[in-house]
């Protein structure tokens, strides 16, 4: 039976009635009576994907004070509360049973909370209804996905990040639901709750990573679909590297403000930030499910960053967030090498330098989360093949992590089982300004997901162990740290990640050999010196190697026993997870006993 309710009549316009009558998609009609009846919105937007739709959206923004407009004229600025600049782990919970490390309320006590505090929410407001799909819209395996929101910063920031996909939606086809409202802004009732099942709620918050639901949000909702599935849905970047032997794509896992994002800008970007991973004949292959990029903006320069550098500067179309807006009507952000303006406004309202919050702080001029948002399409290094509807061959996959005092810089797996345990799993990184909370402190984060899981970790790896056996070309699997000290400071040059990725490519293409240590194999000094020389061109000394390739055992002993630590207090780990790590202890124990605390590559 057909479902066409009055609700719709009598708040869309005849032409957006028609359109979604000609879906006849039951399921949606029903939702978007629903909504309307929580929320209680005075008109509704559909946004199809048109240019009148993409048009009017920004102008709306821009109406609406949630963006201004900046002297480029393609650019605009958004400025979130204060207090609401990242990721809000203690107001967002899986609704449903406990999870370890996974904040979550009982499913009706949450889910009767966060309604009540949208019921009525976009009152004498507009709402806007964005149809996106996850994935190329060709791709058999693309998720279609709803956004509902009164904030037009919100739809535009869909509407750069992600698919148009409203024909999609003909009949009565499945989606992901996302509901969101800029609410009374009252922090303290910030609420982001996630309904397993396919919902996800969002009121009194507007940075995006709560509000944009197909981003993080949907994260967690894919995640648990993947693992239902058999299939992987990561916080990873898809780049494709040129070797001697063709293009190899391979996905890279870093926590947010630990390189990902500059680690995308030097291959072919096909994503900067999530991947779809599926197993096709034997293969591992892999879809971007966004169109866009919202990129952490602290930091990047022109001398490190020329990519971005040139897109920020470009005419194409840019959402700046919580940056400094000058006098002149441009930004300035920390970092970026410019001079510091002497007053602006940002987050914080006014601001002029030596402002102080109320707690004494200082104010920086751009808070260290700021963010840019713009379209795959504005970058220069974009791969031919990321909108593939058959997705990429993943040969390779990194795991990297902001560690100052163990990790070395570039190590390969001995194979799937013991990359993904003891790479992946067992990642420990400095906290960024991208969560709320102390920076810089280290942190459990295995796969960098640690935000974002929403099923329990033993079944997650389970899922990750089994899809490697389903694989007859599994990908090599490296660690990653950036980051290394000693007592004289970082032991990486900025640019040396492009000797690391060229190894990477090498030891795929099986043109060099490999050094076997305790943790994996590393490069042989042969090897990077001549890397060093070709790719950077500059030296690179037997001190830089030992340096930075001197393993410490003894930080690896202690990381992989507070590891297994964690592992063997979740209830379904898998016990091929405690094997690995009882081996891999085991393993850099008897180079203890043989070497001391430290090994130098020299004496492997």
């Amino acid at each position: 039976m057909e479902v066409f309710p009055d609700k719709l009549r009598g708040r869309l316009s005849s032409s957006a009635l028609s359109k979604l009558y000609e879906l006849r998609n039951n399921k949606l009609n029903s939702f978007l009576s629903d909504v309307i009846d929580l929320c209680e919105p005075e008109s509704i937007y559909l946004v199809e994907g048109t240019m009148e739709d993409i048009e009017y959206v920004k102008r709306r923004a821009l109406e609406t004070g949630e963006e201004l407009p900046l002297s480029t004229k393609t650019h605009t600025i958004h400025f979130d509360h204060p207090l609401d600049q990242a990721r809000a782990r203690e107001d967002t919970f899986i609704l449903g049973d406990k999870i370890p490390f996974v904040n979550t309320k009982p499913k009706e006590e949450g889910k009767k909370e966060v309604l009540s505090i949208l019921k009525g929410a976009m009152k004498g407001r507009e709402m806007f209804v964005g149809f996106y799909s996850l994935g190329p819209v060709s791709s058999k395996h693309r998720i279609l996905a709803i956004q509902v929101t009164d904030s037009a910063y919100v739809i535009h920031s869909e509407n750069m990040l992600y698919r148009h996909a409203f024909k999609e939606f003909q009949g009565d086809r499945d989606f992901l639901k996302f509901i969101h409202s800029v609410g009374t802004r009252d922090i303290k009732k910030r609420r982001i709750a996630i309904d397993l099942e396919g919902t996800v709620y969002s009121v009194n918050t507007t940075y995006a990573g709560n509000s944009v639901g197909l981003k993080k949000l949907a994260l967690r909702l894919t995640l648990n679909k993947a693992v239902n599935e058999g299939w992987l849905s990561e916080h990873m970047a898809i780049i494709g590297l040129e070797g001697d032997k063709g293009v190899h794509y391979i996905t890279a896992s870093f926590p947010s403000g630990s390189g990902k994002t500059n680690t995308s800008m030097l291959g072919r970007l096909v994503s900067d930030d999530l991947a779809f991973i599926r197993e096709v004949d034997g293969e591992a292959r892999a879809w971007n499910p966004e169109a866009g990029v919202f990129g952490i903006i602290h930091g990047i320069n022109q001398k490190d960053d020329p990519i971005i550098w040139e897109v920020l500067h470009s005419e194409d179309e840019v959402i700046f967030s919580n940056v400094l807006l000058k006098s002149d009507g441009t930004v300035y952000w920390d970092g970026s090498g410019e001079p510091e303006p002497e007053k602006g406004i940002n987050f914080s309202g006014e601001w002029w330098k030596g402002k102080m919050d109320d707690k004494g702080k200082l104010v920086p001029a751009s808070h260290p989360n700021a963010r840019f948002t713009v379209r795959l399409g504005s970058f220069r290094n974009l791969d031919p093949r990321f909108d593939d509807p058959e997705g990429v061959k993943i040969e390779g996959m990194i795991f990297g992590v902001k560690d100052y005092s163990t990790l070395i810089p570039i190590a390969e797996a001995f194979n799937w089982a013991h990359g993904v345990i003891t790479m992946g799993a067992s990642m420990e990184s400095a906290r960024t300004s991208a969560v709320l909370g102390k920076s810089d402190e280290m942190e459990f984060n295995p796969m960098a997901l640690l935000d974002f899981v929403s099923v329990s970790l033993g079944r997650y790896l389970e899922n990750y162990l089994m899809f490697g056996k389903k694989l007859s070309h599994e990908p090599k699997i490296f660690s990653a740290n950036y980051f290394l000290k000693n007592e004289k400071g970082f032991l990486n040059g900025k640019e040396d990640k492009r000797v690391w990725l060229r190894w990477i490519v090498e030891r795929i293409e099986g043109n060099v050999d490999g050094l076997k240590s305790p943790i994996g194999i590393i490069p042989l000094y042969e090897d990077l010196s001549r890397m060093f020389s070709s790719v950077l061109g500059k030296p690179y000394t037997r001190e830089n190697y030992e340096s930075q390739f001197t393993i410490r055992l003894n930080g690896y002993k202690q990381k992989f026993l507070r590891i297994r630590e964690i592992y063997a207090n979740i209830e379904d780990t898998p016990y091929e997870v405690l094997e690995i790590l009882d081996k891999q202890i085991a393993d850099i124990e008897y180079y203890m006993r043989k070497f001391g605390d430290n090994v130098s590559p020299f004496q492997l």
